[in-house]
């Protein structure tokens, strides 16, 4: 939903700064907003006359909850597994869920990627392996669930719809460390006449995403990658095969400002780009850089005033124009998960309370039919797990403007 930028300035006029009156009238509010030509160095992501000073003070008791159903997906506790890398799509008529699952502690050596299906988003199937034993890893290796250059993971990376087809992505690469020498990102693709994936094979070498393509303005499809010594790009391409890519360069994990982890993207309703850091510095705050130029080149990423848990998040624009974005808001812990609003995909303005009390991350949010799908790892990434939205319910924030 395009919407003009001078009068989003306007709006927030008595918002920016925490929710402090900005004196210095309309023209001082411009200055401050961001704008991916105007002004990409601004700060301001979260605004609002309930945000205090410090977003680190937010109450997250306090804020509005959210009405959701619950379910549980997959437990891996009653044989001490792991399950994370979360992510969901809608094909053929039902919701499809994947997931890492390994054994004891993420991305050891042996672990794989799961799958399950619904046609409710809220009762699933039993999980069945999407993916093949890791090289020389599996049960009976010496090396199974153990760091070892010996031993090969796989880690869930997300769906992908292309062409009419169901695509699911996934990295391959030793254990020993973060990510092994030979990083690779494979495909997968779902037979529905043998009920199967057939492996596709190596959609980009060196290069772990951090979720599946989407389409730029161009009629491109991007996506995100880290290499095998996590600086991050722009994957950009995958039109005429999947394994055609072009890799542009956003920054390196040296960077002096930031730790650059687990970037994320969308389209803004200029059609400029904006993409968010996850800060492994652990300023507590979200980082965000723009490009004009569909995912060439980036601005510097700049530390925005989005409060942050160093933890994975995502969002999406929904059909009616307005973002959203779920996170760990809280900079002290990955409680709770949160979800945010906004109207330009730049500055949010609203924040409700998902579900909290114990230790959850790594969301994933899709909509369908009037809903909002968010998968997530609970009990300290051993369960996969997903609440279902109704868009309309997301009314209770409007208390908030």
């Amino acid at each position: 939903m395009a919407r003009n930028w001078f009068g989003l300035c306007k709006r927030s006029v008595a918002m920016v700064a925490g929710g402090a009156l900005l004196l210095g009238g309309i023209a001082e509010a411009a200055d401050d907003y961001p704008h991916p030509e105007k002004n990409p160095e601004s700060t301001l992501m979260l605004t609002g006359k309930w945000v205090p000073e410090s977003t680190h003070d937010i109450d997250f008791d306090v804020l509005p909850r959210i009405p959701s159903k619950h379910t549980v997906v997959n437990d891996a506790r009653p044989h001490d597994g792991v399950n994370q890398h979360n992510y969901l799509a809608f094909y053929d008529g039902q919701y499809w869920a994947m997931w890492s699952d390994g054994p004891r502690v993420e991305d050891m050596a042996g672990q794989r990627v799961k799958y399950a299906t619904s046609p409710d988003g809220l009762d699933w199937s039993d999980a069945q392996f999407l993916t093949p034993i890791p090289p020389n890893s599996g049960p009976d290796s010496p090396v199974y669930n153990t760091r070892s250059k010996e031993g090969f993971r796989w880690i869930s990376r997300g769906l992908w719809v292309r062409d009419g087809k169901l695509i699911a992505l996934a990295s391959l690469d030793e254990s020993a460390g973060f990510f092994g020498p030979s990083l690779a990102l494979h495909a997968f693709q779902f037979n529905s006449e043998t009920n199967v994936w057939d492996g596709l094979g190596v959609v980009y070498d060196n290069a772990i995403n951090n979720f599946a393509p989407k389409k730029i303005p161009t009629g491109e499809w991007m996506m995100t990658r880290r290499t095998f010594d996590r600086h991050v790009s722009f994957l950009v391409g995958g039109t005429e095969a999947i394994n055609q890519w072009e890799s542009f360069e956003a920054v390196s994990y040296s960077d002096s400002r930031l730790l650059a982890e687990e970037p994320y993207w969308w389209v803004l309703p200029d059609k400029n780009l904006l993409a968010l850091f996850r800060d492994n510095k652990r300023s507590g705050y979200l980082f965000r850089a723009f490009s004009t130029d569909n995912g060439r080149t980036w601005s510097d990423p700049v530390k925005t005033n989005f409060p942050d848990a160093t933890s994975k998040f995502n969002g999406l624009q929904m059909s009616d124009g307005r973002y959203v974005l779920v996170s760990n808001a809280n900079h002290e812990k990955r409680d709770p998960l949160v979800l945010s609003i906004s109207d330009d995909g730049m500055v949010f303005n609203k924040m409700g309370y998902l579900t909290g009390g114990r230790w959850i991350d790594y969301p994933h949010v899709i909509e369908h039919d009037g809903h909002l799908l968010v998968a997530f790892a609970g009990s300290r990434k051993q369960t996969c797990e997903v609440l279902k939205i109704r868009i309309a319910d997301l009314s209770v924030l409007d208390v908030q403007e």
